[in-house]
C-alpha cells in the first residue's frame, strides 16, 4: 500500500505573512493541531499548535506576529508513491504524528497522520510507530512544577 492511499488530501494551508492568530483561528476551525507553510506552491514549513504556544505566546509574541517567525523550517516529508510501512516507520524513527505528502515535483499533494495509517492498516504497525513517537526525551518527571 502506498501513501498516496491513505493520505488526507484537503489541507488547509497558511502562509508565512498571516498571523498566529489565522493560523490557530484555522486549527480551530478544522480541529488540527498542525498547517503546512507554503510559499507560493513550495512548502516552505509547518506550524503546530505548539509552536504557537512555545515559540510565539511563551517568547512575548502576539497574535498578530507572522507564522514565518515561529513555524517550523526544517521540514520533514514524504512522498505519495512510498510504501505506507515504510514511512509509518519513519514516523517513529524521527518521531513525529504527521507528514506532509509531497509528489516527485516535491509539491504538496497531501498529509498523512498516524491516524490516516491506522484506518487503512490492521497489522499494529501504527502501535509501533506511536510507542516509538512517545518515548519520554528525559526533559519530564513526575515531581517537576510550575513556577
Amino acid at each position: 500500500m502506498r501513501v498516496r492511499d491513505a493520505m488526507t488530501l484537503e489541507v488547509q494551508l497558511c502562509t508565512p505573512e498571516d498571523t498566529l492568530k489565522d493560523a490557530a483561528d484555522a486549527m480551530k476551525a478544522l480541529n488540527v493541531g498542525l498547517l503546512p507553510v507554503t510559499d507560493g506552491d513550495r512548502l516552505v514549513g509547518m506550524i503546530s499548535d505548539r509552536d504557537i504556544a512555545i515559540r510565539g505566546v511563551a517568547m512575548g509574541l502576539g497574535p498578530d506576529s507572522p507564522v514565518g517567525n515561529v513555524m517550523t523550517d526544517d521540514v520533514k516529508y514524504c512522498f505519495e508513491d512510498q510504501d505506507l510501512e515504510q514511512v509509518a516507520q519513519n514516523m517513529g524513527d524521527i518521531q513525529v504524528r504527521r507528514l506532509p505528502v509531497l509528489n516527485r515535483d516535491k509539491r504538496l499533494v497531501g498529509i498523512i497522520a498516524l491516524g490516516d495509517i491506522a484506518r487503512v492498516k490492521s497489522d499494529g504497525g501504527t502501535a509501533e510507530a506511536l510507542h516509538q513517537i512517545s518515548q519520554p526525551d528525559g526533559q519530564h518527571t513526575r515531581t517537576a512544577s510550575l513556577p
